[in-house]
């Protein structure tokens, strides 16, 4: 996921994914806990994409502030 795509989702498209990707954060940690995360490298890439969906957020916000 680039933020090129993440620009032509309305905010609401955004936040489901937002809620998707928490999950799947959650669910990572857990079987980080109890030993059968298999792909560690997934954890890194979930909290980027968060982070990435939170800047096009926040860029959407400001623009519809700015109008």
């Amino acid at each position: 996921m680039n933020a090129q795509e993440l620009n032509t989702k309305t905010p609401d498209q955004l936040r489901d994914q937002l809620v998707a990707l928490k999950k799947e954060a959650f669910n990572l940690r857990f079987q980080q806990a109890t030993g059968q995360l298999e792909n560690t490298a997934r954890m890194r890439q979930v909290r980027r994409d968060v982070a990435r969906v939170k800047t096009v957020l926040n860029q959407k916000a400001a623009e519809a502030a700015a109008n």
